[in-house]
């Protein structure tokens, strides 16, 4: 009989929810039945955006927000379902990735955590599927980062026995994942992917995104700048590591800012914060694959800017910069598919993590069980 999976996720952008149905074929190849994203209401996105800012943030907001990405979820699956008329029955499990709302690594000195919301409770009850969440703390448990997860699905999806190939993941937060056809696979955070550029649009142009990087390219690059921002010690900081807003920021670059004798234009800004993805997703790139020889593929949100497209590849030539969309699934939807391959990995009690990639001391089944 075949076995459907739900993937959800929301990444650090807060923009929508993404959900796809998918099977997966005996080697693990994702077959995608249908898709559906639904935006985040404002309310939802203004809860997130005062619990991911400094301070503790209040129990009973925690808690609403819980509830209420938990209830789009439901809607988002209910949809999904009605639009591609596969029954809410015949699902084996969801993956819920949660919304993010905290994301602090484990350090020499304190042990790290991290918080998604969305009430996997709810899902399970209202939806009447096993839903498998929470993802990251068991990783963390195990001496890991609980971040980034998704390179053992780019493992299973995308690793070739032809070709050394990379994935890079532009979310809010970017990542790599090195899938060479022989040897170990390195994945971590390289810095931030669309966070900086999203945060700096929204207060100056009013816009969650620099569409196309247009905004950004009607300034200059600033270099004074982008030397002092990559000076961040965590560019040059080793892997394993993750990171997220609660680092990278606006105050983060506000602190940058201040160091500077003049204060470039907020258009000379954005075109700055895009070159410093690019530039930082280039040097590990050319840390993980010295001779030049992998195939990179692109997805997530920034894949589609078309001003961050033309930098990277600028940076990471002779290599072939694609995307997922090439090689089986649409940019917009391989986060949702991978966190539908976990929930099937911990159904399976297989694994999930990626040692190499987290820093876990072994691999691990993830995430908690809500059965129907």
């Amino acid at each position: 009989m075949t076995e459907y999976y739900i993937g959800l996720m929301t990444g650090t952008s807060v923009d929508a929810l993404d959900a796809v149905l998918v099977q997966f074929d005996s080697d693990d190849t994702p077959i995608i039945h249908g898709t559906y994203s639904i935006a985040l209401p404002e309310h939802i996105q203004q809860q997130v955006q005062q619990l991911t800012s400094s301070g503790e943030g209040e129990i009973a907001l925690i808690r609403q927000a819980d509830l209420d990405i938990a209830l789009i979820s439901c809607k988002a699956i209910k949809a999904l379902c009605q639009q591609t008329g596969i029954s809410l029955s015949t699902i084996k499990a969801i993956g819920s990735h949660g919304q993010t709302v905290r994301h602090y690594p484990t350090t020499k000195s304190v042990k790290g955590y991290s918080l998604q919301l969305g009430d996997p409770n709810i899902i399970a009850e209202m939806t009447g599927i096993t839903t498998v969440a929470d993802f990251r703390r068991r990783d963390i448990a195990a001496g890991g980062q609980g971040a980034p997860l998704v390179p053992a699905f780019h493992r299973a999806a995308f690793q070739s026995k032809q070709d050394d190939r990379l994935i890079v993941n532009l979310g809010g937060i970017a990542n790599i994942s090195y899938l060479p056809k022989n040897g170990e696979i390195i994945g971590y955070d390289t810095g931030p992917a669309n966070t900086l550029m999203d945060a700096w649009c929204l207060k100056h142009q009013h816009q969650h995104f620099d569409k196309d990087g247009d905004w950004a390219k009607t300034g200059h690059c600033h270099n004074e700048l982008l030397k002092t921002l990559i000076k961040d010690s965590y560019f040059s900081s080793p892997a394993p590591k993750s990171t997220g807003r609660e680092y990278f920021n606006l105050a983060w670059l506000e602190q940058h800012l201040d160091q500077l004798k003049t204060t470039p234009s907020t258009a000379d800004i954005q075109a700055t914060l895009l070159a410093l993805t690019a530039k930082t997703i280039a040097q590990d790139i050319d840390k993980v694959d010295p001779h030049k020889n992998a195939t990179i593929y692109a997805c997530g949100g920034g894949s589609q800017n078309k001003a961050l497209m033309e930098k990277l590849a600028d940076h990471v030539a002779p290599r072939d910069l694609a995307t997922t969309a090439k090689i089986g699934i649409e940019v917009s939807w391989v986060e949702a598919t991978a966190f539908a391959w976990l929930a099937k990995q911990t159904m399976n009690r297989a694994s999930g993590n990626l040692p190499s990639a987290t820093g876990a001391k072994n691999d691990v089944i993830l995430g908690g069980v809500y059965f129907a």
